[in-house]
């Protein structure tokens, strides 16, 4: 049998016995989870809502320093003064890392200032140091969201302060914290630290809010957010074997909750889906007819390879189409893209892999298209 009567067998038939992927109930009302890898949203729970986000818009403010870093503007080394507007946020009572007048933090304790401390104080030193003031930040944090693609996220300040112009969906998180983790690999790293105390003067709060670092297996980031409206939240992701995952969500009523909801949100996207290669690239799936060519079929084989989720139980009811316009005229020059295999799978939608020529076909000789005039006559005659 060949490969193409395997794969004909495998995605003609659904079996609806098998059973569908448990949907995970989470307690937050709003949530979104999102499998990088493979590029497939898990759970959206109201993810476009924009909501009040705390402490966790923090990232755009980190996300505008690392492209600083990264176009060269700044260095790890390079330093910035403290105003009183920055000193001020450590009399307001919120998340701080305790600098204080006449300080020049450098770009690396800034890092980790709004990382593990979720410094306040250190956003506003980060804002009048790039853009010389909060407002003109907030401003460009908007500007900059709208550019990577947050349709849901405005901002009147760096740190997540209360203010009804600060704003970002669930979804927005999840896919700024994605960008980070792809765009900033060596600076992603930071998200691990798990301890920062600067100058010796908080061993209170020198500890990373993440509750998930260290408890779950792969788990390297990235922020947690807490006021009043906002509730309890929290962006994470989470690396094991050759899948990460990014999760967002908000509004749950205690810190426990939070670590509780994290976790089990990661188990259940990594135990609930496997990740599997259904074709290869090169691999044939499939012979289509050939009109006048020197050979009566072409192999159709994958442009690359098909790498999808799975969920749990549902391999029986994964489907398949190989889609193409037949027969198809020769000539015909191999890598021609001819068609496309489309694979649906259950609860995450179809996807798609481009089918190209296998070999070159040539038109036929004079002989073989004198013969299929003849056939077509007599079909159409009845000769």
């Amino acid at each position: 049998m060949t490969l193409f009567g395997r794969l004909a067998c495998l995605f003609s038939v659904t079996l609806l016995a098998a059973l569908p992927v448990q949907a995970f109930e989470t307690a937050a009302p709003h949530a979104w989870v999102y499998d990088m890898t493979t590029q497939t949203v898990l759970l959206d729970k109201d993810g476009d809502l924009p909501v009040p986000p705390a402490s966790m818009s923090k990232l755009m403010t980190i996300e505008m320093l690392f492209e600083a870093l990264a176009d060269g503007r700044v260095q790890m080394d390079t330093t910035f003064g403290v105003s009183d507007a920055a000193v001020a946020f450590t009399a307001l009572g919120g998340s701080t890392m305790y600098l204080q007048q006449g300080d020049r933090p450098t770009v690396e304790d800034l890092i980790k200032g709004m990382i593990v401390n979720s410094g306040n104080d250190a956003c506003t030193v980060v804002a009048e140091g790039l853009e010389g003031s909060e407002n003109e930040f907030a401003r460009k944090m908007t500007e900059r969201a709208k550019i990577l693609g947050l349709e849901h996220s405005t901002f009147a300040n760096s740190s997540g302060w209360p203010d009804p112009n600060q704003k970002m969906s669930m979804r927005d998180l999840g896919m700024l914290s994605a960008h980070i983790i792809s765009t900033y690999p060596e600076l992603y790293r930071h998200f691990a630290d798990t301890e920062f105390n600067y100058k010796d003067r908080a061993p209170a709060n020198a500890d990373n809010r993440n509750p998930i670092l260290g408890v779950v297996s792969g788990a390297d980031g990235l922020k947690t957010g807490h006021t009043t409206e906002a509730g309890f939240g929290m962006v994470g992701s989470v690396l094991q074997g050759e899948r990460r995952i990014v999760f967002a969500f908000s509004g749950l009523t205690s810190k426990e909750e939070r670590a509780t909801e994290a976790e089990a949100i990661a188990n259940w996207a990594f135990r609930q889906f496997s990740l599997k290669t259904t074709v290869k690239a090169g691999q044939e799936v499939a012979q289509a007819p050939v009109f006048l060519g020197d050979a009566q079929t072409v192999g159709l084989v994958a442009a690359q390879s098909l790498r999808h989720l799975m969920p749990a139980g549902a391999a029986g009811q994964v489907a398949g189409d190989v889609v193409y316009i037949g027969p198809i005229k020769a000539p015909i020059a191999k890598g021609t893209k001819l068609g496309e295999l489309i694979v649906h799978i259950p609860d995450l939608g179809d996807q798609r892999v481009d089918l190209l020529a296998a070999a070159d076909v040539g038109v036929a000789g004079f002989t073989a298209r004198l013969s299929v005039a003849v056939d077509y006559l007599r079909a159409k005659y009845g000769l």
